[in-house]
């Protein structure tokens, strides 16, 4: 790895740092990290302002990750290098430097660089979040699934580069460990379904949910 590329890794890092989320909701005059869930990811968004803008956040971060890795692969990196370069997008997200090394729960950003990666991968990893949640409305569990599936669809597809699959594989650990919260609750059988104990949004606009119960965050 050359200088040029070290300052590629941490460009990368720092283009997934920037809190889309918590920046959208001090836009529109509420820290969403006091709503809700308390995440700065799309999920917590979306229950904060309505699909509109949760959705709006979850291609912000997408296409976060989409150019994370565009910037790695025009500092001349590809093959591992290339996936090291999407694993500090996702660590940028999670661990944020501008937030206290705090942020969401990696998984819009994990899309993001896998479709810069591998499409057909992302939509594979994708097609597995929607089968899970669209019948449970589970977003925790269709997240972890998901993130699970992405390493395995992308070696899958490239198993002339195993190399490559090593970085995503910790992408796909970080966002699992950012779930363990979630991964509890739903052992116990206690985990939110997105949609449901949700209050009226009070006149502040943040909506507010019986016995703070916390979904997956984006």
């Amino acid at each position: 790895m050359t200088g040029l590329q070290g300052v590629g890794l941490a460009l990368a890092y720092l283009i997934g740092a920037i809190p889309i989320g918590l920046t959208v909701g001090l836009l529109l005059g509420t820290d969403v990290r006091r709503v809700g869930s308390g995440n700065i990811g799309a999920t917590n968004v979306l229950r904060a302002f309505g699909a509109k803008i949760g959705v709006a956040v979850f291609i912000a971060d997408v296409l976060k990750g989409v150019a994370g890795v565009a910037l790695c692969r025009a500092f001349g990196m590809e093959s591992w290098l290339l996936s090291m370069g999407a694993l500090f997008v996702v660590l940028g997200h999670c661990f944020s430097i501008f937030i206290g090394f705090k942020g969401g729960k990696g998984v819009a950003s994990s899309l993001g660089v896998m479709i810069a990666l591998s499409p057909l991968a992302a939509a594979i990893a994708f097609g597995a979040w929607l089968v899970i949640v669209l019948p449970t409305r589970i977003v925790s569990l269709a997240s972890l699934i998901g993130a699970a599936a992405l390493p395995i669809a992308y070696y899958v597809l490239h198993m002339d580069s195993p190399e490559t699959v090593v970085p995503l594989v910790a992408i796909a650990l970080v966002v699992i460990g950012r779930h363990h919260e979630n991964i509890e609750r739903l052992l116990k059988g206690e985990e939110h379904r997105f949609g449901s104990n949700k209050q009226g949004a009070s006149t502040s606009g943040e909506a507010e949910f019986e016995g703070n119960a916390k979904a997956g965050e984006a």
